[in-house]
């Protein structure tokens, strides 16, 4: 596991070397029908290895639909996704998932629920423990191994069950609206700790939420989604240096990139 935060200049040019090179994920022309809904129409989007992409719109337009489908938990209705040039036709091993709660099972502790994805996959649990304990030492809960989960805060549940998605080492992770359920400053903090394991670990994310300031602060690249039939109607680079500080959000350059992400959404409802 590679623990060391990147230079700013280095991050930079990992992420021009990215865009050079096939993208982890590609979505084709991805529609998704509910019977005689329409919630996702023609959505098409790459991203390349390492990203971190958040997918940003208002409640109820089909982001969270498309994250599943990019998951292999809903069928899609017409298009294409496809993960490292393979078509996604259920769940993936190379992909991990947190949900918008943890979800993590009361009887087990901590430390069982981390490792409860090993035993789906039937992996030698005793090879993995190690792992687990370095993931909850990195989410700095690794004195609760042993706990119960509501023995826990909700932001410590919450780093939980992103060390359960990161312990077999899934080279996708997909995040569904994570933190909507903190209160606003530990939601700030779990953004923060978000990028420091993100940045040890390096992997690619698709990041959905419906806060503006949340997208703008994490991500290499903002997709805005338009209200239902969804689509994406709006992409932004985020120009940002990393590694990222909470300060930062007082920052013009950051509240530059909110104002245009603002007036994005805001074009969708008229």
């Amino acid at each position: 596991m590679r623990a060391a935060i990147l230079p700013t200049d280095t991050m930079s040019a990992e992420n021009s070397r990215q865009h050079l090179s096939p993208p982890v994920l590609r979505i084709k022309a991805v529609r998704k029908l509910y019977r005689e809904l329409e919630a996702i129409r023609n959505v098409s989007l790459d991203v390349a290895a390492c990203e971190f992409v958040s997918v940003l719109g208002p409640s109820g337009c089909g982001k969270s639909t498309l994250l599943m489908m990019v998951a292999g938990l809903i069928d899609k209705t017409d298009g294409e996704i496809l993960i490292n040039g393979t078509p996604v036709t259920g769940p993936r091993p190379e992909v991990g998932v947190v949900f918008q709660q943890p979800v993590l099972l009361p009887w087990r502790t901590v430390l069982d629920n981390v490792l409860f994805p090993i035993e789906l996959l039937r992996l030698p649990r005793a090879k993995y423990v190690q792992r687990a304990m370095e993931l909850l030492a990195m989410a700095k809960i690794d004195d609760f191994a042993h706990r119960l989960p509501r023995q826990l805060s909700g932001g410590m549940r919450q780093r939980a069950s992103i060390c359960r998605a990161l312990i077999h080492d899934p080279s996708i992770l997909l995040m569904d609206e994570p933190f909507s359920a903190l209160d606003a400053i530990t939601r700030d903090e779990m953004g923060v700790e978000l990028l420091r394991i993100w940045q040890a670990n390096r992997k690619t994310v698709i990041f959905v939420t419906h806060s503006i300031r949340e997208a703008a602060f994490l991500s290499d690249r903002v997709l805005v989604m338009g209200r239902r039939p969804a689509t994406i109607i709006e992409e932004m680079t985020i120009d940002l240096p990393r590694p990222r500080h909470i300060a930062m959000m007082e920052e013009e350059q950051f509240n530059q990139h909110v104002r245009k992400l603002r007036k994005a959404i805001e074009a969708s409802h008229v």
